[in-house]
């Protein structure tokens, strides 16, 4: 197992580095100037002077492959460069804003699993009854429901509930406070995202829950276990749903790396200042730098997750670890 996961801490490399490559060249050709943003509308009010100028001053002017090579150069030494647009260094804007997304992502993440793990479990024990019926619907609303309009109702359903209540709608301030710093606000504002969120999360991974379990209560070594007397509660937690958790694993992990880098209607929503709506607004400024550092800060954490996911395959199953 020890080998297994040097192995795959080695792969990290590569596969940051195509990466890194892949983002490098996509962002070189996508259509427009970062310079003609900043110095002026349509590039009409400044000389050609000045444009150069510009490029010289962010780098822009050398060929690709003397960019390229700076890049990698500066990422060995733990330097992703300057951001071309605020001017601040790249390490620190995603320091700013990576902690956000992580903490509605692992919100989410504990929301979707008391949500999925017990309701599939209990929709595969009682399969074709009422109660699997409305489990399968619950989740199939929570896959078929845009995260644009679920976001904008949960707002909604929080200002009509506050105004019933106490006579005026009321929603928490959007503005970001550490949890070690203030926890009850922090969690004021993170719960409505990380709910809205969670559902939809929630909904993947319960079907996946009900699925794996049905084929597992199906086998030989289930029935056995009944035979032999065991309590159902035994046969169902230690030896079914143990079993069936290693496709749900999967699906966690797959959708938890996706939540840091897909939530970015979410976070438009909810003005959220997380690493998605920054790679957004990266984009669209062409700001290449903070686009690069953003592409591989969420490629690491899919790394980190899925090796984090293969270690839980051996804790759900023992005979992974050979």
């Amino acid at each position: 197992m020890h080998r297994y996961i040097v192995s795959r801490l080695l792969l990290v490399i590569p596969t940051l580095f195509g990466a890194a490559a892949l983002v490098f060249i996509l962002m070189r050709l996508i259509p427009g100037d970062i310079c003609l943003v900043r110095l002026g509308s349509g590039g009409s009010s400044f000389s050609a002077q000045a444009l150069a100028a510009c490029h010289a001053e962010i780098g822009i002017d050398k060929p690709w492959i003397v960019q390229f090579a700076n890049f990698i150069s500066g990422l060995a030494t733990g330097n992703f460069g300057i951001s071309m647009w605020s001017g601040k260094p790249v390490i620190q804007e995603i320091a700013t804003r990576f902690p956000v997304s992580l903490e509605v992502a692992l919100m989410a993440t504990v929301i979707a699993i008391s949500i999925a793990i017990p309701l599939g479990t209990i929709s595969a024990l009682k399969q074709n009854t009422w109660i699997d019926l409305v489990v399968r619907t619950f989740s199939i609303a929570g896959i078929a429901t845009p995260a644009f309009w679920l976001g904008i109702m949960s707002i909604l359903f929080v200002l009509d509930l506050t105004q019933a209540i106490s006579g005026h709608p009321w929603m928490p301030s959007i503005d970001y406070v550490p949890i070690w710093r203030d926890p009850i606000r922090n969690l004021s504002i993170v719960m409505l995202p990380a709910i809205t969120v969670g559902y939809r999360y929630a909904a993947v991974s319960m079907r996946m829950t009900r699925s794996a379990m049905l084929e597992v209560l199906r086998e030989d070594y289930i029935r056995t276990a009944r035979a032999k007397g065991l309590p159902e509660r035994t046969v169902v937690y230690r030896h079914a749903l143990r079993n069936a958790m290693i496709p749900v694993l999967t699906v966690l992990g797959l959708q938890f790396g996706a939540l840091l880098a897909g939530a970015i209607v979410t976070e438009k929503i909810f003005s959220w200042p997380g690493i998605g709506r920054l790679t957004v607004d990266a984009i669209s400024n062409r700001d290449y730098f903070v686009v690069q550092g953003c592409i591989l800060a969420i490629g690491l954490t899919y790394v980190a997750v899925n090796l984090l996911t293969d270690v839980l395959y051996s804790v759900a199953n023992p005979r992974i670890r050979q």
